[in-house]
C-alpha cells in the first residue's frame, strides 16, 4: 500500500489502495472504491477525477472478458531505443526476488505468461554487476523477452487510462510540541478488526472517543494527515532530518466518503477542475468548513513504522521510483515487464514512454489496459502523479521460453 498518485480519483471515488504498505495514489475523488486487503497495495492516494474516471474505467472493463497479446517486435516499440532499461532492470531484479520464492511448477497467472520456471530463468540470467549498464540491460529484455501489443477482447482497442501515485513527504515531530499538533495514530488496543466499526473520524478528533493508540509522530497540517490516510503510506522528516516511514496498518471500519464529489456537489469546485491541488487549495482557503468537509468522510486510518528501501507493493517488493506500475492482477500478473506508451502529464505534447514492471495494485485499477504510474516521493513526483490521467497503451514482456501457442 503505496502513497500512489490516485489521489485525485480517490477523492473523488474513494481510496484505490488499502493494503499492509501503501504509496499515495492520485485517484478517484468522487465514488468511494472497495479496499483491496492484500499487502501490496501501496497506499497510493487515487486524486483522480472522480465519476469521471469511475465512467472510464467501468466502460474499460465492461465486456472485457479477455486480452489480446499480438505479437511486436522490439524496433516497432516507439521510444525503445531512448530508455534507460538500466533503471527498469533494478525495477525487474527486485520482482525477481520474489519469483524465485515461487515453487516452480505450475503458471505464472495464467498459461498465456509461461510458467513459473519460464520467469525464474530469465531472473537467473541477470547479471547484477551490470546493473548501471544501459547496453546490458536493454540486451538482457531483447534477448530473455518477446514484446506483445495488448489490446482488448472483442473491441481490438489499444487505449486506456493511466494516472499515478506518489508517496508523501511530511515535516513531522515524534513527540507533540510547538506546531506539531495533528497526531498520526498507530493501531489502537481495542482497535477489533472483524467488528463493524470503531470510532468514527468526527469522534476521534473532536475528542469526544478516547482511543487507546499511541502515535507514531505528530504533523502541523490537519489536511496534510487527511491526504496521508487517502494515500495510505508516506515519510516524515523529522527536525534532526531523520525520515521515518509509515503504512497503512488499518481503518476504523466506516465507509469511505470522497470529499471531491462533496465540494463538486455544493459548487465550491467545479467538476471539470476538481484535482488534488483544487481540492486541497479549497481546503486550504477554508479552514473552518475544510474540517466539516474532511469530517464527513468518517473512515479513520491507521498506520504502522515501515523500514526497507522504499512502500511495498502488492508482489511484497519495494516499488522503484518512475518504474513501478500498478496494475489489474485479474488480467496481468506481477513481474511482468510492461513498455508504456504515453504522455507526459506536465508536458501534454511531450511522449512519456519506458519500460516499468507490474508490482502493485488498487481498488480503482480496473480493467486489462489500465495503470497507475509510481513516481516516488516529492513535491515533483507529486506534481506529477496528481496530474497524470493520460490515454496510452502498453505492451507486455513474457519471457522467450514461454508457449503461448495454448
Amino acid at each position: 500500500m503505496v502513497t500512489r498518485i490516485w489521489l485525485q480519483m480517490l477523492l473523488t471515488f474513494g481510496p484505490l489502495h488499502e493494503t499492509l504498505v501503501p504509496a499515495i495514489r492520485i485517484g478517484p475523488w468522487l465514488k468511494p472504491e472497495a479496499p483491496i486487503k492484500n499487502l501490496g497495495q501501496i497506499a497510493a492516494v487515487l486524486f483522480a477525477v472522480g465519476n469521471l474516471y469511475g465512467c472510464v474505467e467501468r466502460q474499460a472493463v465492461k465486456g472485457e472478458s479477455e486480452l489480446n497479446f499480438i505479437p511486436a517486435k522490439f524496433d516497432n516499440l516507439p521510444g525503445w531505443s531512448e530508455d534507460n532499461h538500466a533503471e527498469a532492470l533494478l525495477a525487474f531484479w527486485r520482482s525477481c526476488q520474489a519469483l524465485l520464492r515461487k515453487p516452480a511448477t505450475g503458471w505464472l497467472g495464467k498459461r498465456r505468461f509461461g510458467s513459473v520456471r519460464d520467469w525464474q530463468d530469465s531472473c537467473k540470467r541477470l547479471d547484477t554487476k551490470n546493473f548501471q549498464d544501459r547496453n546490458h540491460a536493454r540486451r538482457f529484455f531483447e534477448t530473455s523477452f518477446r514484446p506483445y501489443l495488448v489490446t482488448r477482447t472483442p473491441s481490438g482497442e489499444s487505449k486506456g487510462l493511466f494516472t499515478g501515485y506518489y508517496e508523501p513527504e511530511l515535516a513531522g515531530a515524534l513527540s507533540r510540541h510547538g506546531k506539531y499538533q495533528t497526531p498520526i495514530y498507530g493501531p489502537p488496543a481495542n482497535l477489533k478488526r472483524n467488528s463493524d466499526r470503531y470510532f468514527s473520524r468526527a469522534e476521534i478528533e473532536k475528542g469526544i472517543k478516547k482511543i487507546h493508540a499511541n502515535p507514531i509522530a505528530w504533523i502541523a497540517d490537519p489536511i496534510d494527515a487527511f491526504f496521508l490516510h487517502i494515500q495510505g503510506s508516506g515519510r516524515i522528516r523529522t527536525e534532526n532530518g531523520t525520515v521515518i516511514r509509515v503504512g497503512f496498518a488499518g481503518h476504523n471500519g466506516h465507509p469511505y466518503t470522497a470529499i471531491g464529489k462533496v465540494l463538486i456537489d455544493r459548487g465550491a469546485v467545479a467538476r471539470e477542475n476538481i484535482s488534488m491541488q483544487s481540492i486541497r487549495s479549497w481546503l486550504s482557503k477554508n479552514p473552518e468548513q475544510s474540517k466539516e468537509v474532511m469530517r464527513l468522510n468518517a473512515r479513520y486510518v491507521f498506520f504502522r513504522r515501515l523500514t526497507g528501501a522504499g512502500p511495498i507493493g502488492a508482489q511484497g517488493v519495494a516499488l522503484t521510483p518512475g518504474r513501478s506500475i500498478a496494475i489489474d492482477p485479474k488480467f496481468l500478473v506481477y513481474g511482468l515487464p510492461v513498455w508504456l506508451d504515453t504522455t507526459d502529464p506536465l508536458l501534454a505534447r511531450k511522449p512519456f514512454r519506458r519500460l516499468l514492471i507490474a508490482q502493485d495494485t488498487g481498488g480503482a485499477i480496473k480493467g486489462g489496459i489500465r495503470g497507475d504510474v509510481f513516481f516516488g516521493p516529492g513535491k515533483l513526483a507529486a506534481n506529477r502523479a496528481g496530474k497524470m490521467k493520460q490515454p496510452g497503451s502498453y505492451y507486455i514482456l513474457i519471457p522467450r521460453t514461454a508457449d503461448l501457442s495454448s
